[in-house]
């Protein structure tokens, strides 16, 4: 049904007007820079209205990279912590055996083991019975974890390990009476053995006489004999030596470098199967081999 009465200009002619306009505007912009302005000015009028239409995704691609960083950071960091408890380790086991080094220079020709495989883990559980000392870890057998393994942190030697499941491990301390460890006198290489006192910061070695070559502030470091602990790492400080006269052994104590009443962080080790030479020793030439005893 077709309107009884029109109101205005047909479709056809607004679409015509509108096409003649826009065709009109197209050739002055070519041609001229009249609407230059008017441009402008719809810019700078449109300009808010832009940036609130590109708000958030700039927001939500701002706040991801920003996640992104930190939690890059925040991994980089832990990554460095560990490494960093790792060289602590490693220096302080060198620093022990400067000694050591010195004796060993008339035997060049041999190999001498500087380092092992170390596991960071972290403290669960502590169990400080007056005489049961053990601690938990976080990590286990999936991590290769068995039992006998030696545990340390970046001070010295805390225990070792005596039963291992997938998830966790448990740890005797060198403090627990029922631990003993061998020792060696970092000073002159006096070899001893160090026995828990069921006291957290004590050691005793009970089986040196009284004439023995040890004293006060002597660095107990570990002799590797036993294989359960490598050589090189620091035990204990001795903190007192007394002769008893109408006995064959002097009482002595020792203090545990470990800090065992502070541990948090350890380190699991493996020992190395690769000695590192101390120096190339030449072979030997044929002529040399063959000659006659």
């Amino acid at each position: 049904m077709k309107p009884l009465f029109t109101t205005g200009a047909s479709l056809n002619t607004r679409l015509l007007v509108t096409v003649i306009l826009s065709a009109s505007l197209l050739i002055t912009d070519r041609q001229s820079n009249l609407l230059d302005n008017v441009r402008n000015v719809i810019s700078i009028l449109l300009y808010p209205i832009e940036r609130l239409v590109n708000l958030p995704p700039q927001l939500n691609q701002t706040l991801s990279n920003s996640l992104r960083s930190y939690q890059d950071v925040v991994t980089e960091n832990t990554r460095l912590k560990e490494q960093q408890f790792v060289a602590q380790t490693k220096l302080l086991k060198l620093a022990a055996l400067e000694k050591e080094n010195i004796r060993l220079q008339a035997l060049l020709g041999n190999s001498f083991t500087l380092g092992e495989q170390l596991l960071t883990a972290e403290l669960l559980a502590v169990n400080l019975a007056p005489y049961e000392h053990t601690i938990a870890l976080n990590k286990g057998s999936r991590f290769g974890i068995h039992k006998n393994q030696p545990v340390i942190n970046v001070n010295g030697v805390v225990g070792q390990v005596t039963r291992s499941t997938p998830m966790r491990s448990e740890v005797l301390l060198i403090s627990d009476p029922s631990h003993a460890i061998p020792v060696q006198i970092n000073r002159n290489g006096l070899y001893s053995i160090a026995v828990g006192s069921g006291q957290i910061n004590q050691l005793n070695l009970p089986y040196l006489p009284n004439n023995s070559d040890i004293r006060p502030g002597d660095l107990l470091i570990t002799s590797g004999l036993g294989g359960t602990f490598p050589p090189g790492y620091p035990v204990a400080t001795v903190t007192a030596v007394t002769p008893q006269p109408d006995k064959p052994f002097a009482i002595i104590t020792a203090t545990p470098k470990a800090q065992l009443d502070r541990i948090r962080e350890l380190l699991v080790v493996w020992s190395n199967t690769t000695p590192i030479p101390l120096l190339n020793t030449p072979e030997p030439s044929p002529t040399q081999n063959n000659e006659p005893d």
